[in-house]
């Protein structure tokens, strides 16, 4: 107290309001996208957030997109992002999204196909959020759609495969029978037969998308069927280390997955998402973002071949090169005619396209393929 006397009265009153106002403004916050008079607040960052169908050490699809998402992060700075994992194709999905939406996310990005209801479910509760919907076809005014077109370095992928078999049996692990898989199934196999025309691709359903033991037993059983060449459209690399394991080939799938079998691995159709992501955030924040189904390219960038390993001769490399160049001009398109179904009828005529709707909805394998599509 004997500092304060020496204040005098006039000098307590002042100290009392100096620590009255400094403990008042303690508790105070700027409000969102505001700042307290006579301050300057730090700008919120934006909050971002994804679902995925698989865990993000797949080594697959799930790992591709988070990948993308560190790239979003780092690219923009004001960008702050969160992800939930394994997150099943089910009623659930409703729940998670609405939950990411009430935590203020501005745009949430759900990345496999069975999501598709509830995401547009769930945006019509929340206007204000942007939803991109990954590999789905259902818009809304704050639903879009995104996809690449994955058939271009599958084609690239079936060449190689069609040069290296010596018992021109290739074995194709597929996940789901619904057109995505459909389609790359078929550019594999047109890309294959285009350079060796006795080539079979023998299906195999798992109707999973991430299931390391079910997708290595179905490669076990194309290598068991004659297969020497392994394809996929899973979400791990166990048909490419099922192939090293019987002196076999692989073409992986979403990401390189030279590692993980480099003595059979010959390349890898993959996913570069991340320049979409930054492109459609920033459309976001600038007041630019609109409804579209985006469906990128090999010239886009979103899709592409990894690096062909270096036992595939340096001629049929030179050949997927020039090929790729060529589908990048816009010299040469994969589903043109004549093509053929599996039962020899012509489903394309020679001069003719398929057009983006019947390769969205693509529910027939073309010639050269062995299996059934599940009803």
């Amino acid at each position: 107290m004997v500092k304060i006397k020496r204040l005098g009265l006039v000098g307590f009153a002042l100290l009392l309001t100096v620590l009255l106002l400094a403990g008042c403004g303690g508790k105070q916050s700027a409000p969102q996208g505001g700042s307290p008079q006579g301050g300057q607040a730090k700008e919120e960052k934006m909050k971002v957030a994804f679902i995925y169908v698989g865990p993000v050490g797949d080594a697959g699809w799930t790992w591709a997109h988070d990948q993308g998402r560190k790239y979003l992060e780092q690219k923009l700075p004001w960008v702050t992002t969160s992800y939930l994992e394994s997150v099943p194709e089910g009623a659930d999905v409703e729940r998670v999204l609405t939950e990411l939406a009430e935590q203020g996310n501005k745009v949430i990005f759900a990345t496999s196909f069975g999501y598709m209801d509830y995401v547009i479910k769930v945006a019509e509760k929340y206007p204000q959020v942007v939803f991109e919907h990954c590999s789905g076809y259902k818009t809304a005014p704050n639903v879009g759609t995104y996809f690449g077109a994955m058939e271009e370095p599958r084609y690239l992928s079936g060449i190689v495969a069609g040069k290296m078999t010596k018992s021109n049996i290739l074995g194709y692990v597929a996940a789901h029978p619904i057109p995505e898989v459909i389609r790359g199934i078929n550019a594999f196999t047109l890309g294959a037969r285009s350079v060796n025309p006795k080539v079979k691709v023998k299906v195999v359903w798992t109707n999973t998308w991430y299931d390391p033991a079910a997708e290595k037993q179905a490669a076990l059983s194309l290598l068991d069927a004659g297969a020497d060449v392994i394809a996929q459209h899973q979400d791990t690399p166990g048909p490419q280390q099922a192939a090293q394991e019987r002196g076999a080939y692989g073409i992986g799938y979403n990401s390189d997955m030279r590692q993980f079998a480099p003595k059979a691995n010959l390349t890898s159709p993959v996913w570069n998402w991340g320049p979409f992501y930054v492109k459609t955030v920033e459309a976001v924040k600038n007041g630019t973002w609109k409804s579209e189904q985006y469906y990128g390219t090999m010239k886009d960038g979103i899709v592409d071949l990894a690096p062909i390993n270096e036992i595939v001769p340096q001629e049929v490399r030179d050949l997927v090169a020039k090929k790729k160049q060529e589908i990048i001009n816009g010299q040469f398109y994969v589903f043109q005619g004549p093509i053929k179904d599996q039962s020899g009828k012509v489903r394309v005529p020679e001069g003719q396209r398929m057009s983006h709707e019947e390769v969205l909805g693509v529910n027939w394998f073309v010639e050269g393929v062995e299996g059934e599509i599940p009803r």
